[in-house]
């Protein structure tokens, strides 16, 4: 094996080399801006109730849809209607 790369050193140049990654922060997008929520209610990992009470907590308007935590993967027409949605909103 060949020595080990220096970590410490590509974090820094990963960091210095977008100025957005020193940015601060003042007010959260999901606060600010109109949030979506596709609820996939075959989901395995986050059931349907878990989903909906973190959606509605951030105050994201809710769709819903069949499908498993993948509902990208298995109902994409649903997903891309709700991206249609979101990108229009003003």
């Amino acid at each position: 094996m060949g020595p080990r790369p220096d970590c410490g050193s590509a974090r820094r140049r990963a960091g210095s080399a977008d100025p957005a990654a020193e940015a601060k922060v003042t007010e959260p997008a999901w606060k600010a801006k109109p949030s979506y929520y596709l609820i996939a209610r075959d989901d395995q990992m986050l059931n349907e109730p878990l989903q909906r009470r973190m959606a509605e907590r951030a105050g994201m308007t809710i769709a819903e849809s069949a499908g498993s935590h993948a509902v990208y993967v298995s109902h994409p027409k649903e997903v891309a209607d709700l991206i249609e949605t979101a990108a229009s909103a003003k």
